[in-house]
């Protein structure tokens, strides 16, 4: 099966993610706990979006496909914080990152995570 997002896509899908998960809290009004989750991952979505080895990265660093691994890996841990963290009761931050488990999931599933082996960096 073709898989329709490119690294390049991927990239900036990742780029806009960082920047709706780091507006959230402000705009939604998230407690202490999910602000701080929420900084913590759009931190963690920028640094690998500009190191991994894609065209929208900084730095080509980390390989494209253990960029998929920890993707796929933040898609099963993501939806647990707001009842690890205990603001489990706040909807829009439950919902909030709820909603994010599954743009990560299905962003990585349709990513063609072979499409840039053998590119030059």
């Amino acid at each position: 099966m073709q898989k329709p997002i490119t690294p390049t896509l991927h990239g900036a899908l990742d780029y806009s993610t960082m920047a709706a998960t780091l507006a959230a809290p402000k705009l939604l009004g998230f407690p202490s706990r999910a602000a701080w989750a929420a900084y913590g991952l759009a931190a963690g979505y920028l640094a690998m979006s500009a190191l991994t080895d894609y065209p929208p990265a900084l730095k080509r660093a980390v390989p494209l496909k253990a960029h998929g691994v920890t993707d796929a890996v933040l898609g099963l841990a993501i939806p647990a914080l707001p009842w690890v963290l205990g603001f489990e009761d706040d909807k829009r931050a439950r919902n909030f990152f709820l909603a994010l488990t599954g743009i990560t999931m299905v962003v990585t599933a349709l990513t063609d995570w072979n499409a840039n082996e053998g590119q030059p960096a």
